[in-house]
């Protein structure tokens, strides 16, 4: 099994007032230093063996500040110098794919071939940001997965005329070193979204959502590659989920019960489940509100939250003994870990104990 380390770079400061934030709740000093604390936590995640660093794309508050991940991306090649980069991902059906293919394809070379290459969907608020029509979202982004791996296959001038994105001639300059391309995966939340990452044998991601709720997703994946004539191997199935690593069960509790008196240390399930509370208020889901709301736990207990698979916590072996479950639950050769609470001591030493004391006891899950 491998391990990704995850920070969707969260502004540290209190910031709340819904989706989209206020601007005037945003300060460049806390920004900055917020950015700061998640690459110095790369840095550590690459130091102590963590086979992946993770960075995707948010609009509009505070959940996230790379609305362009790859430009964070960038500065993590020169602070990450082992492990691989993952983009999980830039947000598709908002851009033009073959910029994606470009940047995707530089740094590649930058890293010397280290780049895990994630696409999403999106959620359906962060379509208002440049104005695409949620309704169109689904076949703007299967059209543009397929889009971009044919600019990174094609060694010559091509043109492209689909039903959203047409290109008189397409010829990106760098290429990908890794041939034909990088690691290709894609959120499989959805059946729909399974079936057709099956299909194309592009690899499965799974995020804010429960073992149970997964394990349904790979299952239909595993089925529609089995009917493409392939089968998945571990490494094509990603689960992201949350961890706090202590010397000891208790202190790991204590830690976690100690940051939640913090407003600003904010935990990813919970700021998920904010994001999408102020996202409904605003109508920018529409029906769509239940199916998303459904994915994440309405418990916030850390024991529901450790029974559903959506944090390991405590020490190194309590920790291990709960991935071993999830990994016998799921078959997932990749965990993409974010940290329980994103800043403070605490958060470091968890890191490089799940680095020095938990990774080497996975790496045969």
């Amino acid at each position: 099994m491998k391990a990704a380390f995850f920070s969707p770079v969260f502004y540290l400061a209190p910031a709340s007032g819904g989706w989209p934030t206020p601007a005037s709740r945003y300060s460049a000093q806390e920004a900055r230093r917020s950015m700061l604390t998640a690459l110095e936590q790369f840095r550590l995640a690459d130091e102590v063996g963590f086979d992946w660093v993770t960075v995707a794309e948010h609009h509009y508050g505070p959940i996230g500040l790379t609305p362009n991940p790859m430009v964070f991306a960038g500065a993590l090649t020169q602070v990450v110098r082992r492990a691989h980069i993952a983009l999980l991902g830039p947000n598709i059906p908002i851009l033009n794919p073959v910029r994606v293919a470009e940047e995707f394809a530089m740094l590649d070379t930058l890293t010397n071939g280290r780049v895990i290459a994630g696409m999403l969907r999106g959620t359906p608020n962060e379509y208002v940001t440049y104005n695409t029509n949620p309704a169109e979202s689904r076949d703007i982004f299967e059209e543009a997965i397929l889009l971009i791996q044919h600019a990174w296959k094609q060694s010559q001038p091509f043109g492209w005329e689909g039903r959203h994105f047409q290109f008189r001639s397409i010829s990106i300059w760098p290429r990908p070193l890794q041939q034909p391309h990088p690691p290709i995966y894609m959120s499989g939340s959805s059946q729909e979204s399974a079936s057709f990452a099956a299909r194309n044998r592009i690899s499965l991601g799974l995020a804010v959502t429960t073992v149970p709720q997964a394990a349904v997703s790979i299952a239909c994946y595993r089925e529609a590659a089995r009917a493409a004539g392939w089968t998945p191997q571990p490494d094509n199935i990603l689960y992201r989920l949350s961890f706090h690593v202590a010397k000891s069960d208790g202190q790991a509790r204590t830690d976690l019960e100690e940051s939640r008196r913090l407003p600003q240390r904010l935990s990813p399930v919970k700021a998920n489940l904010e994001l999408e509370a102020a996202v409904a208020s605003t109508g920018y889901y529409g029906t769509d509100v239940s199916k998303q709301r459904a994915r994440v736990l309405q418990s916030q207990g850390v024991d529901d939250q450790i029974a559903a698979g959506q944090i390991v916590i405590g020490s190194a072996d309590t920790v291990r003994s709960q991935i071993a479950q999830i990994a016998e639950r799921l078959g997932a050769g990749v965990l993409d870990l974010v940290p329980a609470f994103q800043s403070g001591e605490p958060t470091f030493r968890s890191i490089r104990l799940f680095g020095e004391e938990v990774l080497p006891r996975i790496r045969d899950l």
